[in-house]
């Protein structure tokens, strides 16, 4: 397995733990992570990093760029590209251009995905009709580590996202479509089938 695809098992493990409800610690967290580096004898694997790039910042920086990425999500723009265009044509980036003057490029290239979850919880920072997801083939067929059938990933757009409330019971259903146009409803979106969609990859 490539570093990247270890990070990606790793964080479906993490997430299905806290759908679970008995998440890990953040120092369990960082020992498996460690455990697997030394198994693959690097040390310098991206997934090691203990610190979390947004933890770097002060509060008031934290706010602004969260800020920010969130106003990108809502109109479908990246975030990381949005940033990287402005610093490409020497825009000012607003009231997030101290990224630029203090962190840099190298800071930037640092953040992933997970690194959000700490901040944005899941009624924090919704999908929204228009959202570009990716979805796994877990959901319509049966998947195995080392079966004939294995996790791989598809893009998609959230057509619909409805709440549905059954007595005592309330979960989330939603409808993506594909880029072929065929149209597929996910329920329990976020309740049960959490760990078989993440956001389109920056």
């Amino acid at each position: 397995m490539t570093p990247d695809e270890i990070e990606a098992a790793l964080q479906t493990a993490f997430d299905r733990c806290e759908i679970a409800s008995c998440p890990l610690t953040e120092m369990q967290k960082q020992i498996l992570l460690q455990v697997v580096g030394q198994l693959k004898g690097n040390a310098n694997l991206s997934i090691l990093d203990d610190a979390n790039p947004l933890d770097e910042l002060t509060p008031e920086q934290l706010q602004a760029f969260l800020r920010f990425v969130e106003a990108q999500e809502e109109q479908n723009i990246s975030w990381k590209v949005q940033l990287l265009n402005d610093w490409l044509h020497d825009n000012d980036s607003g009231e997030v251009q101290f990224i630029r003057d203090c962190y840099g490029l190298q800071w930037l290239n640092r953040i992933q995905e997970h690194h959000f979850h700490k901040y944005f919880s899941e009624d924090g920072w919704k999908l929204k009709q228009g959202s570009r997801i990716e979805v796994c083939n877990a959901l319509w067929e049966w998947v195995q580590d080392n079966g004939p059938c294995h996790r791989e990933w598809f893009p998609c757009t959230v057509v619909k996202i409805e709440r549905v409330e059954r007595g005592d019971d309330s979960y989330t259903n939603c409808i993506i479509r594909f880029q072929n146009g065929a149209e597929y409803e996910i329920q329990g979106f976020y309740e049960w089938n959490r760990y078989n969609w993440r956001r389109m990859q920056t």
